[in-house]
């Protein structure tokens, strides 16, 4: 007892001293002066660093009036995030080096290319991209850029001059705005006067779905490859205008951590990467080894985490010539919290972060012409190994889907890799390709690398375990077709001016409309037209009218007995067209080859009224991708409907409900209430671990596959890597599919790759037509999985559908629309909400 007040009395007294002598002082270097005109934190946002947790409004106005107030540090605004909050970049240097930035930048891309072969070394400054806290509630890393910043414009003396002439700087203070403000409020406004490091406290307890994403609830720092929103494009533009030599990424991980720095796990580097970049990124650690023995703080590396995924911050440099390197430091998740290494102070986990933000420079000014050779000769034996490989190009396209393919596209444009348009439709491989709708990328070009990174397929691998995902082919995400090739001979002009796709009304019809339901954006359009209360209608087999062939799925859209006369219905339906960037053809006869447009097999297809449960026991990942895909892809209105009130929403207005991946038990109120309501004649789609929470609350019966799986000659040592090595973290694999079921609707090819990172697997049906998507008996198409996950796999169903009274009940085992780059699957999601009454 008497041991337990004595450390109460030890800890109290800690948090009092730190709450009393906190300022700037206990971050920053003392042996040095710093200029008095260069206002401090806490003159501009009103309080000391690491005293509250700055919000992202507070420290942009710290930035905009440093910036005012230094010579050393330009700022610039790139855009806004969903939220409307300004994506600002820091470039801090010496004042000659701002008033010579654009010659120098120029002098420093000509490393990456043949013009920098001979290029002097000598003064040439080395960039480094500094960015913090790309998961909102890992705050440490962007309050230690208040201080950072700081630092870089008063600190005063020949180290800074020398360092600043040496570098240029980028400064990304919070990667992730609205992540960033989210958890600030939760902190601040749970926060006591007398700081509490109880780990019940509700100050280090967030309400779903936590400060870690961004607006759509996307996790950030997945998506450096993908560049699927406004803040990674942001710093995308701003990494491909300077290529810099060294990328930092300050991160947070769990409270009983100490502090990491790369190089991480050696088994676990991507093929891609030169084993040099990882000798580098070692000796930059011995910097950060240095700085944090000197202030005490433990730390380690080469464990845990790894350099495998492209899509990370800490990764994405490495196939790019360029350093990435990953901080994680143990985290407060407020202002004090009881740990494993005693009493961790918010504070405490700034001054970490900043600490390895200034060995991150001093190591750059030391190894600067090492690190700019590095880059040199990166890009010099890129090009050497590019123009002896035998495949000169790479072609993908859909002939049916001109948009998906654009958006393939758009991600290597804004990855800087060039393409030419198809010269003339071709035949390649035994794959025909359509000119306006199919690319070419030549393989010689500096990106190399990159480009055999998105397009390659890897199946083996030197480690079982994965941070993050194993496969990520993009033509497979996107469900287009590729092919290597030999030659350029198919190749048309570049395309220097990247533009989006038209489309429009062929010509007024007193008739009938018909569009193929295989181009992207046809459900934007279909959602148009329905919520404007035309009627329109769905083949379910093909046709041939007027000679041309019309696939499953084709919607048709009479022009008689419509609220809007056969004028203004044209006017419409040219405008949702120019919108959603679809061709429609006018018909003047309903006699086909095949069924006639006034066929019982034209379903009326209903308006839309969907919702999707969020909240506590659900995947926030899997219900953000599905509210962007609804909200910013397609223009459709989506309920979110919290765990916590579903059972008292009135649901008779709704079509069709989405179940996300579940985190642990729902409720099994939820399940009832869904069950009533689907009976009446509702739709409900259920993800992944839902499928389990469907058969065990009754709302349909599935046989699931199950891993029998027993440790045999496995150490207690050895237990963790077992069990993760089952882990089907995230790979891709081949299903074939039956085209005439309207789940498949769009689709042209008879097989589909699809994305997993789950281990549920379901038996198909006695019934083959109740099994329209299966795997294969060889499904592994790029990606890790264990061959005992392999063997359950194979010949499941990763898609089910059954009736409940006048309702549908729908599974998907996997993510159909992963990280919001998975284009290629995005349609069975629309299929499942405009045709599930016919299936």
């Amino acid at each position: 007892m008497k041991k337990l007040l004595l450390f109460l009395f030890v800890a109290t007294m800690q948090i009092s001293t730190a709450q009393e002598s906190l300022d700037l002082n206990y971050y920053l270097p003392q042996n040095i002066t710093y200029d008095p005109s260069i206002p401090k934190p806490a003159d501009v946002i009103g309080h000391e660093v690491g005293e509250w947790h700055v919000t992202h409004d507070k420290l942009m106005f710290y930035m905009q009036t440093l910036a005012k107030a230094s010579d050393r540090i330009t700022i610039e605004n790139r855009g806004e995030t969903y939220e409307g909050r300004p994506i600002l970049l820091l470039t801090v240097t010496s004042p000659k080096n701002h008033a010579n930035l654009e010659q120098i930048r120029q002098a420093h891309l000509a490393l990456t290319d043949n013009n920098g072969n001979n290029a002097s070394l000598e003064n040439m400054p080395i960039v480094v991209y500094q960015g913090f806290s790309i998961h909102g509630n890992e705050p440490s890393g962007a309050n230690a850029g208040l201080a950072y910043a700081y630092y870089l414009a008063a600190a005063q003396g020949p180290e800074i001059e020398a360092l600043l002439d040496q570098e240029i700087i980028l400064m990304d203070p919070s990667f992730n705005p609205d992540g960033l403000q989210r958890f600030a409020y939760w902190a601040n406004t749970n926060k006591s006067k007398n700081l509490n490091p109880d780990g019940n406290e509700r100050e280090y307890h967030e309400v779903w779905p936590g400060g870690r994403t961004n607006h759509y609830w996307f996790d950030m720092n997945r998506d450096w490859l993908p560049v699927q929103l406004p803040e990674s494009r942001a710093r995308i533009e701003s990494f491909h205008k300077w290529m810099p030599n060294i990328l930092t990424d300050h991160h947070e991980m769990g409270t009983n951590s100490s502090f990491f720095f790369q190089p991480g796990e050696p088994t676990r580097v991507h093929p891609l990467t030169p084993k040099i970049n990882q000798e580098l990124t070692a000796e930059i650690g011995s910097y950060h080894a240095k700085a944090l023995d000197k202030i005490g703080s433990f730390y380690y590396s080469e464990e845990n985490y790894d350099d495998y995924y492209y899509g990370k911050g800490s990764t994405y440099p490495d196939v790019q010539g360029s350093i990435g390197i990953l901080f994680e430091q143990g985290s407060s998740r407020g202002h004090i919290q009881e740990s494993d290494n005693g009493l961790l102070t918010f504070p405490f986990t700034i001054r970490n972060q900043f600490t390895t933000a200034l060995s991150t420079i001093e190591a750059a000014k030391n190894m600067r012409t090492k690190i700019l050779s590095y880059q040199r000769d990166f890009y010099k034996d890129t090009r050497a190994n590019a123009a002896k490989s035998k495949t000169k190009a790479i072609v993908f396209g859909d002939a049916k889907d001109a948009n998906k393919t654009w958006h393939l596209a758009e991600i290597l444009n804004r990855q800087k890799i060039k393409f030419h348009e198809l010269s003339k439709d071709a035949t390649i491989n035994g794959v025909a390709y359509k000119k306006g709708s199919s690319y070419v990328v030549p393989m010689d070009q500096k990106n190399n690398r990159l480009i055999q990174a998105m397009f390659e397929k890897r199946t083996t691998f030197t480690d079982s375990l994965f941070y993050d995902i194993s496969g990520w082919t993009f033509p497979m995400a996107f469900n287009v077709d590729y092919s290597e090739m030999g030659s350029l001979s198919n190749a048309g002009q570049e395309i220097t001016d990247f533009k989006p796709l038209t489309g429009g009304v062929d010509a007024m019809s007193n008739y009938a409309y018909l569009f193929e339901w295989n181009e992207y954006y046809t459900p934007k359009a279909l959602n148009r037209i329905l919520n404007k209360d035309i009627r329109a209608k769905v083949a379910k087999s093909p046709f041939t009218l007027e000679g041309r062939q019309y696939d499953y799925g084709t919607i048709m859209v009479p022009v008689q007995n419509q609220e809007m006369d056969p004028k203004a219905l044209y006017a419409f339906l040219d405008e949702v067209a120019k919108e959603s960037r679809i061709n429609i053809t006018s018909v003047g006869t309903g006699l086909t080859k095949g069924i006639d447009l006034g066929s019982n097999d034209f379903d009326l297809i209903k308006k839309q009224e969907v919702a999707i449960l969020v909240g506590n026991g659900i995947s926030s990942y899997d219900a953000g991708e599905i509210w962007h895909l609804f909200d910013q892809r397609y223009d459709m209105k989506i309920t979110k409907i919290d765990t916590e009130y579903f059972t008292r929403a009135d649901l008779s207005r709704y079509t069709a409900i989405i179940v996300p991946s579940t985190r642990g038990s729902l409720d099994k109120k939820i399940a009832e209430q869904i069950k009533d309501w689907v009976s009446s004649g509702g739709t409900v789609i259920g993800y992944k671990n839902a499928a389990e929470w469907f058969n065990k609350n009754e709302l349909t019966k599935f046989t699931f596959k199950k891993d029998t799986l027993l440790a045999k000659n496995i150490s207690f040592e050895q237990r963790e890597k077992f069990f993760g090595a089952q882990e089907t973290g995230g790979a891709i694999f081949q299903t074939r599919l039956d085209r005439s079921h309207p789940i498949n609707f769009g689709y042209k090819n008879n097989t589909l790759p699809m994305f997993r990172d789950t281990n549920v697997y379901i038996e198909p049906s006695k019934d083959s037509y109740n099994n329209p998507i299966q795997y294969t008996n060889d499904p592994l198409l790029s990606g890790y999985v264990s061959e005992e996950n392999l063997k359950l796999l194979k010949n499941s169903v990763p898609f089910q559908v059954n009736r409940m009274g006048r309702g549908r009940v729908i599974v998907f085992t996997d993510n159909t629309n992963f990280r919001a780059f998975w284009y290629g699957t995005n349609k069975l999601l629309m299929n499942a909400i405009f045709f599930g009454q016919s299936m």
